[in-house]
């Protein structure tokens, strides 16, 4: 039965940005243009546009579908679609820990871009040379304790104010208008770059597909096709319910699959804007394309410097304000769905949910900011590294990738929700239909989670190597058995008090 009392979305236009919002943040301007740099260029994000539409889509219609069907959070949606006596619901429990990591992390590297916001628009690295601005960066941020933690708790106070004044008032309003200015300051900045000397290089280099690279390249094919994969389903933030609370909050006007084409459409636009950006400056002013998180704060800065004293100050602003944006989106949407788990799970009140969850979160970042620097001696092997990195490991390599399969299974499988009830929920309301024929069906229910399956165990083999992943993955497996064993034995010991 659907929940009469529960908020809802002022506008299809909130939803569509406020769930691109989530979709779009650190990954599409900071990750994207980075990882496409280390792999070549524009065949990359050819082959990243075919992942996006023949994995991104489908799973996000899923998500999309269990919220509206069941009008609730991923504290109680797989309860209220399952057949009775299924456990899917044990999933609910790590899709929240999954936001909560995530955020642990995320909420941390945001503060570096509305600090850098800030430094730009006042002039901060107006006459310093290359060293001075890495300094900056490696010194004076990332190895300050007092400044991360100033930052993060700036970008916690933001994502959680906007969660208090409620859904429409504060997460859609705000979300509105930040996607908004997104939107028209990157189309400025592309515009910009345009004109700039030198600039037809990191055009060719970023529009102009050389397949014969992707054999003979550094990285060879295979890493290739996992990169882009990898990035096409990390980019959309699936598999935790970050996309599922936003449809728990539409109405059935329009079917699902339109509106999550849109969302995509939305996403993409701000990952192959962010390229029109950064390729085309970085080959105007020399800077190597593959520079990782030094394209951002330890390059870009001499980027703008030599644009000229108040030329590069403005465009420099600009250029960290529309980061700081695309990171907030995604933190204000997160902490909506952390927000409404205990909402829906224990009957919290808005305001209680909100001041339980700030003060938690404070508690839950401050390790991945002090890992960076006084606790940087902290560290979990080779492999993994710090304590943000093994944060950024647990929600990548393991929870976004095995939630999404969950999703797909429980849409498609009899057990579960089902192909019936998913389907005819995804084409309530005017527009595209998702599409029904025996092919896709069996696409979904066989070859999807196959190919989801794939990119997890490449990806541990990536990292942990051929002769290594089978031993961690068996941990992992004992050890998530061993929380659903004790989650179990506690929820009958207080069922019988």
């Amino acid at each position: 039965m659907e929940n009469q009392n529960r908020e809802s979305l002022g506008s299809r236009l909130g939803f569509l940005l406020l769930s691109a919002g989530c979709a779009i943040g650190l990954g599409n301007v900071w990750r994207f243009p980075y990882i496409t740099g280390k792999y070549g260029g524009a065949a990359f994000v050819l082959i990243y546009l075919v992942f996006l539409v023949i994995l991104g889509l489908p799973v996000m219609v899923c998500e999309f579908a269990v919220g509206r069907a069941s009008r609730k959070s991923m504290a109680a949606a797989f309860e209220e679609l399952e057949p009775q006596g299924k456990k899917w619901h044990w999933y609910n429990g790590f899709a929240v820990a999954g936001n909560y990591l995530l955020m642990m992390f995320y909420t941390v590297v945001s503060g570096w871009f509305l600090k850098y916001f800030f430094q730009m628009a006042g002039g901060k690295f107006v006459g310093m040379d290359g060293d001075a601005i890495v300094n900056a960066f490696v010194g004076g941020t990332v190895g300050d304790y007092k400044t991360l933690l100033i930052w993060m708790l700036v970008v916690i106070v933001i994502g959680f104010g906007a969660c208090f004044l409620g859904l429409q008032k504060g997460v859609e309003r705000i979300t509105k208008i930040m996607m908004s200015a997104l939107f028209v300051i990157m189309i400025g900045l592309a515009i910009y770059v345009a004109f700039i000397k030198g600039a037809g290089a990191g055009y060719a280099f970023y529009l102009k597909p050389d397949f014969k690279a992707l054999v003979s390249g550094e990285h060879g094919l295979w890493d290739t096709i996992y990169a882009a994969m990898g990035q096409a389903f990390f980019t959309l933030s699936l598999g935790i319910g970050s996309m599922e609370i936003f449809g728990s909050y539409i109405d059935k006007k329009y079917s699902l699959t339109g509106e999550a084409l849109r969302v995509i459409g939305l996403d993409t636009f701000v990952a192959i804007c962010a390229g029109l950006i950064i390729f085309p400056a970085c080959a105007a002013f020399g800077v190597e394309a593959s520079s990782g998180a030094g394209l951002a704060f330890m390059s870009l800065p001499n980027v703008f410097n030599s644009m000229g004293p108040v030329v590069g100050r403005i465009v420099g602003a600009f250029f960290f304000l529309f980061m700081s944006f695309a990171a907030l989106s995604t933190v204000i949407a997160v902490f909506e769905n952390i927000v409404a788990f205990p909402m829906d799970k224990f009957g919290w009140s808005r305001s209680k949910s909100v001041l339980i969850n700030f003060i938690a979160m404070i508690v839950l970042a401050t390790p991945a900011a002090l890992g960076m620097n006084i606790w940087s001696g902290v560290h979990f092997g080779a492999h993994i590294g710090s304590i943000d990195a093994l944060e950024d490991f647990i929600v990548s390599q393991n929870l976004l990738p095995l939630g999404s399969l969950i999703f797909l299974l429980f849409c498609t499988v009899k057990a579960g929700w089902g192909w019936d009830g998913f389907t005819a929920e995804a084409d309530t309301g005017d527009g595209i239909k998702f599409p029904k024929n025996a092919a896709i069906k069996f696409y979904l229910r066989f070859i999807a989670p196959l190919i989801i399956l794939v990119v997890f165990v490449a990806g541990y083999i990536d990292i942990f190597g051929a002769k290594t992943a089978p031993i961690v993955l068996v941990l992992m497996a004992v050890l998530v058995a061993a929380i659903i064993f004790v989650g179990t034995m506690i929820k009958k010991t207080l069922s019988k008090r």
